[in-house]
């Protein structure tokens, strides 16, 4: 029996599970791994297979069977965190923006990152205002296509390409004639450089929002950033917190407390799962920016007297030690196969995937009904007040929706309605459609929805079950948070009760440990005053001794079946 029990075991330990990882540029390494392997074992073959060594900044997504996005954390086992059926499907992305990704040692390194700010551009997760959103794009066109060619690029190539969430054909002439007259001559490495030297001056550069909502029911979104934590309201960034302002971060539920020196955010998640991984990377990006030294992390708990809480711990390095082991690389540049250039399968290097999405015009157009107008740069103050700026012809989007034929002269570079904080809504491993979403938050706001917008939620929208997973989602949501009155009047009394219970349990003990104490062999005078009381010695003849017999008699049928056995 026992050696059928073991070689089962074993069997187990030694099955392989197939694990595919989505890369940035949407192609796709897959592998094998044993049942026991850490989250450590799978990224050092993934950054073996991308020859990269500064591989501090990225790390391994994946959703769990409840839809809750999750950084694969290296100290456990990948089977048990993903808790799903294989093959296992994940994606490499980066976990930490570096706060000056033009420094980064290697190029693979500054090019990787540079995917990732794409795709965050593309998405809307990184706003701009005009001028910026056309020099970004030129750069990319640059890099992707070269120099431009009369003879290969017509009238209107620029259009071909989607880079931006939306745009209008006035943004995309500005591409156009930033890339034919500024940027010729620039290698795809010196446009990247570029890129990201413009990038890393935005203040939504390294965003990856959470969906929130504040006390009052509004909707939020909270970021952490290189430089600090950000709050995201419509278009206006109303929070900017400096990490070493940052004295703590707490979740309760769905409830997330942020504790600066002067005051204390409160902040809803529509789960409890999605509030925790909101704490969990609060405490990484935390951990990896502010501290000097790895040695300096300690646990964290968001645990306090009367409630029960999570503890973590960041098991990687910081931000200081990754610049000093990054300025100890050498070693001969890798190789880098961008687009256009087919490598070998066996190479190690990146192969690039597909280039930019090339949308047709008219499906553009009504994809830019279904995002929201109205939205201004993020490019304000930390006090919440919009900046404008009409130099160069730069327009910033108007406070309410225009004309179509104005709204397509004056959009630039936003996020949709819902600031979707998707992976991506390319095919990527976890498609979260944005446009489904907005449409179902007009249909439950008893919004009234284009004919447009329609046609092109039913060409999009995959099943009817998945709409109706989003919409279960969105209303999670909305009406996770209706009642925060309520809901702390339950955490009170539920923090009444369990001082209760402590309280209790804490003189029970004490009731106990007097009784050890006093029926002991301590001459303490204050013992031997309690020994002589007659309710004392009651108490010792009909209940103590008659209990100390019985516990003595059953160890010692314990100890004679151990023995006879």
């Amino acid at each position: 029996m026992l050696s059928r029990l073991m070689s089962g075991s074993s069997r187990s330990l030694e099955r392989e599970y197939s694990c595919t990882v989505r890369l940035l540029d949407d192609s796709e390494y897959t592998c094998t791994i044993q049942r026991d392997a850490k989250g450590q074992y799978l990224f050092d073959l993934l950054c073996h297979h991308l020859n990269l060594l500064e591989k501090d900044y990225f790390g391994i997504r994946f959703v769990d069977p409840d839809k809750q996005r999750h950084w694969l954390e290296f100290t456990k086992s990948v089977v048990k965190q993903l808790r799903s059926q294989p093959p296992f499907t994940m994606c490499f992305r980066v976990k930490f923006y570096p706060a000056d990704p033009v420094a980064l040692k290697e190029e693979i390194t500054r090019y990787l990152v540079f995917l990732q700010i794409k795709r965050d551009l593309y998405h809307g997760r990184l706003l701009c205002k005009t001028s910026d959103a056309a020099l970004l794009a030129a750069y990319i066109l640059q890099a992707e296509i070269g120099d431009y060619d009369p003879g290969k690029h017509p009238e209107g190539y620029s259009s071909k390409f989607q880079f931006f969430p939306k745009h209008s054909e006035k943004l995309e002439r500005k591409i156009a004639e930033i890339h034919k007259t500024e940027l010729s001559g620039q290698t795809p490495a010196t446009s990247e450089l570029n890129f990201l030297r413009k990038a890393q001056t935005l203040e939504t550069y390294g965003v990856d929002p959470h969906p929130c909502k504040d006390v009052s029911g509004n909707a939020a979104f909270l970021a952490f950033t290189p430089f600090g934590f950000v709050v995201l309201q419509g278009n206006k960034r109303v929070h900017f917190i400096k990490w070493n302002e940052v004295t703590k971060l707490k979740f309760e539920g769905k409830t997330f407390y942020l504790y600066e020196k002067k005051i204390i955010l409160t902040y809803f998640a529509p789960t409890p799962e999605a509030c925790k991984h909101l704490w969990k990377c609060g405490i990484e990006n935390q951990a990896f920016y502010k501290l000097e030294k790895s040695s300096q992390v300690r646990t964290v708990s968001s645990s306090n007297l009367f409630f029960k809480g999570s503890r973590f711990r960041y098991s990687g390095r910081v931000a200081k030690e990754v610049m000093e082991s990054s300025a100890k690389i050498k070693r001969e540049p890798p190789e880098i196969h961008r687009a256009g250039m087919v490598p070998s399968r066996s190479c190690p290097s990146i192969t690039h995937g597909p280039r930019l999405s090339s949308v047709p015009r008219t499906r553009r157009r009504a994809v830019h009904i279904s995002i929201m107008e109205g939205l201004e740069s993020l490019r304000d103050s930390a006090h919440s007040t919009p900046v404008r700026s009409s130099s160069h012809g730069d327009t910033f989007l108007p406070h309410v929706r225009s004309s179509r034929a104005d709204s397509n002269e004056r959009v630039a570079v936003i996020a949709d309605e819902a600031y979707s904080p998707a992976d991506s809504v390319l095919p990527t491993p976890v498609a979260e459609h944005s446009l489904e979403l907005m449409l179902l938050s007009r249909q439950i706001n008893g919004a009234t929805c284009s004919i447009e917008e329609e046609k092109e939620s039913e060409a999009s929208t995959p099943t009817a079950a998945g709409v109706e997973a989003l919409g279960a989602e969105l209303r999670a949501l909305c009406q996770g948070h209706g009642r925060p009155e309520e809901e702390q009047v339950n955490k009170f009394v539920l923090s009444v009760l369990r001082l209760l219970l402590v309280t209790m349990g804490l003189l029970f003990v004490l009731l106990l440990l007097l009784i050890i104490l006093t029926e002991s062999d301590l001459d303490i005078a204050f013992f031997r005053d309690i020994r002589q009381t007659p309710e004392f010695e009651q108490f010792h003849y009909q209940y103590f001794c008659p209990l100390r017999r019985w516990f003595a008699c059953k160890i010692r049928s314990v100890v004679s079946l151990l023995i006879d056995t």
